[in-house]
């Protein structure tokens, strides 16, 4: 019988990215979601379609799977984690302390075996912080287990995994670009698996992917937005919007460089990639969708302020199209995204200053803080 790996997350992502590279590997993956029309497919079926989106539209086809429902089959999933050899998750980082439970429960009474579980997440720290809300749960005993046979690196991914409807709810359309790197953990046997690369430091992969690719997406979105176009696609086909997202991306590029010594020229040519990447015509996304979770994505630790507070203070001077990005994303609209909803409510009953201070953390009256609200105004 094939190893076991157990993914939490059977969406789009969790079913073109990881699920496929474990597959790819030997394991049994079993897929642990609460959307009951997929966890049904996929343990009636036991495979799916992974198509890549490039001109030959290569179709992989994904077996050895199954699916279990976390709301309804719970002893299932505990029994899946005590035989499993390493646990991932692509849930979307504010949904990582409503699985923590699920996996204590698999952690107490398990085997003493080695268990990686790696939380392949959009943000840094991923595993940490599931890691963090896993331990709340633990009983003493399973505390100690947990100190002696697992572990929790944190990991850096990108794939680009589109909005997208098809006929069979499986199948999944993914770029065929990828990249999947996690910490090394000391004095642990590492799995090989085609794809994934152990770093002995993770944070210059994980701040070059989340400042380029993260920052990137989401400044042609806001601007996007703000010119009202709905595509991905069409917003970095427009002049005014590519040299933002360019300008952006240098400002973080110069701190990156700085940082971690990365060569000039390797990262520009980094850039060039990822830029291309977003013109890719068979992965456009919806300008409305990658904006999503606004707040998330101005808060201090991630995509526009941190790399911004962190230019600051290399160069002592403002990085003015990051500043322009963060009040670009305080003008996003969205009735249908709770954030974006919560931000306006907050722009008009808290005013636009407090609102800043509040979801930023930048300090009134500091240089970043005073560019980004002469942003927004220039940008009404």
């Amino acid at each position: 019988m094939n190893q076991v790996a157990v993914h939490f997350g059977a969406g789009n992502i969790g079913r073109g990215f990881i699920g496929l590279l474990l597959s790819q590997a030997g394991y049994q993956v079993i897929f642990s979601d609460v959307n009951e029309n997929i966890t049904n497919e996929l343990h009636a079926r036991k495979s799916y379609k992974v198509v890549l989106a490039a001109e030959e539209k290569e179709e992989i086809m994904v077996t050895h799977v199954d699916a279990i429902n976390s709301l309804t089959e719970p002893e299932k999933l505990t029994d899946a984690i005590h035989q499993a050899k390493i646990v991932t998750t692509a849930v979307g980082p504010n949904v990582l302390p409503k699985i923590a439970k699920s996996i204590s429960l698999g952690l107490e009474n398990r085997p003493n075996e080695p268990l990686l579980i790696i939380a392949c997440e959009n943000m840094i720290g991923g595993s940490e912080l599931l890691k963090k809300e896993v331990y709340k749960y633990l009983s003493p005993e399973g505390k100690k287990h947990a100190d002696l046979y697992v572990r929790f690196p944190n990991a850096a991914v990108d794939r680009i995994v589109p909005n997208q409807t098809n006929i069979d709810p499986l199948e999944v359309l993914v770029e065929p670009f990828f990249e999947w790197v996690v910490e090394k953990p000391a004095h642990f046997a590492l799995p090989e698996i085609e794809g994934l690369h152990f770093v002995d430091d993770l944070t210059p992969y994980i701040e070059r992917k989340l400042f380029t690719v993260n920052t990137g997406h989401a400044v042609t979105a806001y601007l996007g937005y703000m010119r009202e176009i709905d595509s991905i696609l069409s917003a970095i086909h427009n002049e005014r919007i590519l040299f933002a997202v360019r300008s952006a991306l240098e400002e973080t590029g110069a701190l990156l460089e700085k940082k971690f010594n990365f060569p000039h020229e390797e990262h520009q040519l980094y850039i060039d990639k990822i830029i291309n990447r977003f013109k890719n015509p068979n992965i456009s996304d919806y300008v409305d969708r990658v904006g999503r979770s606004p707040i998330r994505k101005i808060g201090e630790n991630d995509r526009f302020v941190q790399p911004a507070r962190q230019f600051v203070e290399a160069f002592n001077e403002t990085p003015k199209a990051l500043a322009k990005a963060i009040a670009a994303a305080l003008h996003f609209k969205n009735p249908t995204d709770e954030e974006a909803c919560l931000l306006q409510k907050s722009i008009e009953e808290e005013g636009l200053e407090q609102t800043i201070s509040n979801y930023t953390g930048l300090k009134p009256y500091s240089m970043l803080f005073e560019r980004v609200k002469e942003s927004y105004y220039e940008q009404v």
